[in-house]
């Protein structure tokens, strides 16, 4: 049982509109809006801060922060379209993805919200896929679909939309790397709107008007891995984005299952390397089912979205500030390590990134890594 029964929590109008703003004002991504709403206890507090902190950060001036009006007019145009913004802990948000360090603070939702609170799997790969890989989605597709779960992928060509076609009628999710107006590629428009007609969804946490560009696909993959309990990669290339996929998803703790290809095929070079990693080899459905099956029965918590109360907050002074900024570089580091190497505690030290991400001078990294930009 995948349960997400107890998700019945719901932002008010003004909270609601207060994150809207927040997470679309400059340098503000999931993790620094998590930083922000745990430093100050609710979006409305931290956007005050915002122009203090990026002040301090070394910002020459401070970075754009959205206007109530606007994020009403964002609020009215997404909901003409039948896009919902939904919060962590909400019907309609993943609740697996809600547990991921990055998980977006709002995520855009389209079509069927209980179809996005039932157990997924993820199907990737390549985008130039063979006739074989193609036949081998579409059947793994139906075959987990009638064991239940709704399938996740992400609208490409290739292997994505072979994954969707098979699944319409019991259920696919597709994650979008634009708005939900802005579909990559657009000759997919029918295929998504086959797949809203027959009860599946699509999500995104892109605003309307966002066209997708290269970086945003790897964000777009943390979604596709984030929502399921395991990724599924049928032919991917050494340089193959769905092998992106596949390592996100084993960050984030998901399972990943690999389809063996012939060593003559670059098409499956990727996948073959996967399995010499550890995925699992999967030669049918029952491989992924049978291996998702104790983690299913495992209860989700989900954190919490506003704390009652702010965390304590330990402002920097001028050589903690010094110190914490003086050990960052391109090089990746960690804050245990910060702490440990400026000699200065943790609120210290999370202060310092916040202020320096909103100068917009720090990029944050998987596994809790950072390094200046």
């Amino acid at each position: 049982m995948d349960a997400a029964d107890n998700q019945t929590t719901r932002l008010t109008d003004a909270q609601r509109l207060d994150w809207l703003r927040l997470i679309r004002s400059d340098n503000v991504g999931p993790r620094t809006f998590r930083s922000l709403i745990n430093h100050f206890g609710s979006a409305r507090a931290a956007l005050e801060r915002l122009p203090d902190l990026a002040r301090r950060g070394g910002a020459a001036r401070p970075g754009r922060i959205v206007s109530e009006h606007e994020a009403h007019l964002e609020l009215t145009a997404s909901k003409r379209l039948g896009v919902s913004l939904v919060a962590p802990g909400e019907i309609g948000y993943p609740p697996r993805l809600a547990l991921i360090d990055d998980a977006p603070p709002l995520l855009g939702i389209r079509g069927a919200a209980d179809a996005l609170m039932r157990p997924m799997i993820a199907i990737v790969g390549s985008r130039n896929a063979s006739g074989a890989g193609l036949k081998f989605a579409g059947q793994l597709a139906r075959e987990l679909g009638n064991a239940g779960f709704v399938i996740a992928s992400g609208l490409a060509r290739g292997i994505d939309q072979a994954a969707h076609r098979a699944s319409l009628g019991s259920g696919t999710l597709a994650a979008l790397a634009g708005g939900h107006d802005k579909v990559y590629p657009p000759e997919h428009d029918e295929l998504l709107a086959a797949i809203l007609d027959q009860g599946g969804a699509a999500i995104s946490e892109m605003p309307l008007g966002h066209v997708p560009r290269a970086r945003d696909f790897p964000r777009r993959n943390r979604l596709i891995s984030g929502v399921a309990l395991g990724v599924a990669v049928i032919e991917a290339a050494y340089r193959s984005g769905s092998l992106i996929t596949a390592r996100i998803a084993a960050e984030q703790g998901r399972e990943v299952f690999a389809v063996p290809g012939s060593p003559l095929d670059p098409r499956a070079a990727g996948t073959n390397d996967l399995i010499k990693q550890g995925a699992q080899l999967i030669t049918e459905a029952a491989d992924i089912v049978n291996a998702v099956a104790p983690i299913q029965e495992r209860p989700i918590e989900l954190p919490s979205r506003e704390p009652d109360e702010p965390a304590a907050i330990d402002e920097p002074g001028w050589d903690d500030r010094a110190r914490v900024t003086a050990l960052l570089g391109p090089s990746q580091i960690g804050l245990d390590d910060l702490v440990r190497l400026a000699n200065v505690s943790p609120a210290v030290a999370r202060t310092v990134l916040l202020e320096l991400e909103l100068a917009g001078r720090l990029e944050r990294h998987g596994g809790g890594l950072v390094s200046l930009i």
